[in-house]
């Protein structure tokens, strides 16, 4: 078997996800345009979705399991009047309720989304990438299979009216959301409708931000090479959100053979770490490892034999 090459570019970096393609594609474009077959995301978005999507290149593929981003934000167009197979515009219309006039004032909308807000159980769309045993959800959907999954506990930290408008004679209305890792919009959407009394589904979604990452950190999709990557590429320590040690340069070779380090280290730390605590080591603005608190010392829990840039202190 072929060893892998050593890769050349090694860091995090979000894209604006344009609205028509996948995750998939977003992926594959930027294998292309950085020459690194080493490419993976924390997070997919659907086709109709636009906005952020972080991406690991290289060595930082293997953060992506640590990139947790619970905290996501989105702006959504919700449309009332119909439901569809996949709760959005995309889909197939299933269900069909004339909006009642009510449902023109921002009173009611406020009213509705306040009551929204907080934990709730809910069941994701049956197109949604949720496996089945073994199965993708969406492919048994589009194969017409039943698909009947498990209620999920999400958590609606926010739901902001910022407009009501009138689409074709029916009310949409447009939602800021702040929820946590797991939720659908697209659910939350077909919800609303069902609460109020009508039918609804999703028009437009744009995620404005996961976990820390906002649009205003995107790059351009259309524009990557390594070079604009390099200008545009997040700091994995904030990104991560552990504790970081400026390592001296004699414990650099330590870390690439996986000794552990001594405890003194830890004071260093830029945040109070414990027992069983990940740490960034961190040398010259680039991540060596992560490391872990383990009986008063540093030992390694992954070593990145090509460092991860970007690193911010």
């Amino acid at each position: 078997m072929a060893r892998r090459t050593p890769s050349t570019i090694n860091l995090l970096l979000a894209v604006n996800k344009p609205v028509g393609i996948t995750s998939h594609d977003v992926v594959a474009r930027a294998r292309r345009a950085l020459g690194e077959r080493r490419v993976g995301h924390a997070g997919t978005l659907d086709p109709l979705a636009s906005g952020v999507m972080v991406l690991g290149v290289g060595q930082a593929t293997r953060l992506l399991g640590r990139v947790t981003l619970d905290t996501k934000r989105y702006l959504a167009d919700i449309a009332f009047g119909f439901e569809t197979n996949t709760d959005d515009a995309e889909g197939e219309p299933t269900r069909t309720v004339a909006p009642a006039p009510e449902l023109f004032l921002e009173e009611t909308a406020r009213r509705a989304l306040a009551a929204s807000v907080g934990v709730q159980s809910q069941v994701p769309p049956a197109f949604s990438a949720i496996s089945v045993n073994g199965v993708r959800a969406y492919k048994r959907a589009r194969e017409g299979g039943d698909v009947d999954l498990p209620a999920r506990e999400v958590i609606v930290h926010e739901a902001d009216l910022i407009a009501v408008t009138e689409v074709d004679g029916a009310p949409v209305w447009t939602v800021a959301y702040t929820v946590s890792k797991g939720t659908y919009i697209r659910a939350l959407a077909r919800d609303l409708g069902r609460a109020v009394g009508g039918a609804a589904h999703i028009a437009s979604l744009c995620r404005t931000a996961s976990g820390c990452v906002a649009l205003a950190s995107c790059a351009a999709l259309d524009e990557l090479s390594p070079a604009y990557a390099r200008d545009h590429m997040l700091d994995p320590v904030r990104v991560l959100g552990c504790a970081a040690i400026e390592v001296p340069e004699r414990h650099v070779e330590d870390i690439r053979c996986g000794r552990r380090l001594p405890s003194a280290l830890i004071g260093q730390a830029t945040a109070p770490v414990g027992e069983g605590d990940p740490v960034a080591l961190v040398r010259a603005g680039e991540l060596l490892a992560i490391g872990c608190i383990t009986g008063g010392r540093l030992a390694m829990s992954d070593v990145f034999p090509q460092p991860i840039e970007g690193v911010c202190l």
